[in-house]
């Protein structure tokens, strides 16, 4: 069953598991061992003058939290650093003069103000051939600040198992998930391979309703904020299968964690530890980045929830431009490794490894709230934009972003000025 018109309902649910039942909890030290249990609600937390109660939710934040949280994210919750190397992959900058562009939404001619306006863009970055043509910044964001990225967190966890392939960890995505996580053998995952798992289709029975309080997604969040990955893997062995491995797209939001503990116990680290040394450093991103932990402290999120500036979510998209290539040269993953990414899945065509596809070759990092990594490689273009979406996914703020860019990647390509 081909299934290729699921995005719009799927990114507003992308990380609800992960956020939704997630109050902000003073937030652990970096790489410390599991705080210990309590039934007590964390205590309320100020920054930058806004405060955050203990029951605070992602998905529920005022736009005045919004604007503080997304870039604090490591002042309110556990979190992993993800150490930056001690070289910076260079972004030089060609400057373009984007005044004069307009692009059409909704049969009215907009400017590139009125996009970072009408779709609350916190951030916007553009690369074309390697060089910054566009960057700008609103809401009291800035150069030097990260941001969170939901499930764009996804797509770099797909470049984690392409690194663990070509260094070993992992032997062929042929490989059933129980071959490295043995506590969910005598479940639906025996028959599950890790590629059906990046795919999205296992055939696990899930249920991703947010409206329901009984569904997966819901109990699972309640896990995630209360506990830790064994709990999380307690609860995904007791899926029963409803449909033949590889034959149905079904997102699974709960498979990205496993996914992530696959890698954990494949490598033998923390996954912020393991894409500092192999994407992070080599990569030569300029600043530190912070992976959200579960509320035990002892898991990152494998679906959600990275924090990066701008810049290095540029760079993300650059390496995967590159054919998994580093500015210096230096190999990070096989370009092998990034076609297949971007290569539709048999279940779903706008799916690939954790990735987003986009028709004609371009491939996104999606997150909801307005996050994303866009890579066009016939046009040697790189868009990253960091936001603030008053809602977490509807139909027209995606729609809104597919026009602006379909009309400024020419513009900053040689073409016309966009549409006027």
């Amino acid at each position: 069953m081909k299934t290729s018109n699921i995005r719009p309902l799927l990114l507003g649910l992308c990380v609800v598991v992960a956020v939704s039942a997630l109050g902000f909890a003073p937030p652990a030290a970096v790489q410390a061992p599991p705080p210990a249990r309590t039934q007590e609600a964390p205590p309320s937390r100020t920054v930058e003058g806004v405060t955050f109660g203990p029951e605070a939710s992602l998905l529920f934040l005022t736009p005045e939290q919004q604007r503080v949280a997304y870039r604090n994210l490591k002042l309110l919750a556990p979190h992993n650093l993800v150490a930056r190397g001690k070289s910076i992959s260079p972004l030089p900058e060609a400057p373009m003069d984007l005044g004069s562009f307009r692009y059409k939404y909704q049969n009215r001619s907009r400017s590139l103000d009125d996009f970072m306006t009408e779709t609350r863009v916190a951030g916007f970055l553009v690369i074309k051939d390697g060089r910054v043509v566009a960057e700008r910044y609103a809401h009291g964001h800035g150069p030097g600040s990260v941001w969170t990225s939901f499930s764009v967190a996804k797509s770099v966890v797909s470049l984690l198992y392409g690194a663990a392939l070509q260094d070993g960890s992992l032997k062929s995505l042929d490989d059933s998930v129980t071959q490295y996580l043995p506590s969910l053998r005598g479940s639906a995952y025996d028959v599950v391979t890790l590629r059906q798992l990046l795919q999205m289709s296992s055939g696990v029975a899930w249920n991703e309703d947010e409206t329901d309080p009984k569904s997966d997604l819901a109990q699972s969040g309640r896990i995630v904020r209360t506990g830790g990955i064994d709990d999380l893997l307690a609860y995904m062995k007791r899926l029963p299968r409803k449909a033949p491995p590889g034959s149905v797209f079904n997102y699974n939001t709960g498979e990205t964690h496993v996914a992530g503990a696959v890698l954990r116990a494949a490598t033998g680290r923390p996954l912020a530890q393991y894409l500092s040394e192999k994407v992070w450093q080599p990569a030569g991103m300029e600043a530190d980045a912070y992976w959200l932990l579960m509320r035990k402290g002892d898991a990152e999120l494998g679906g959600c929830c990275l924090s990066a500036t701008l810049r290095d979510y540029g760079r993300l998209g650059l390496l995967a431009l590159r054919g998994g290539v580093a500015a210096d040269g230096t190999r990070v993953v096989t370009k092998e490794w990034i076609a297949a990414s971007t290569t539709p899945a048999p279940t779903a065509s706008n799916y690939g490894y954790l990735w987003w596809l986009e028709g004609r070759g371009r491939y996104a990092a999606s997150g909801i709230f307005g996050q994303y990594i866009y890579v066009d490689p016939e046009h040697q273009v790189v868009v990253a934009i960091h936001s603030l979406w008053p809602v977490a996914y509807n139909r027209e703020l995606p729609a809104h972003r597919r026009a602006f860019l379909e009309a400024l990647v020419p513009a900053v390509s040689g073409g016309a000025q966009g549409a006027r």
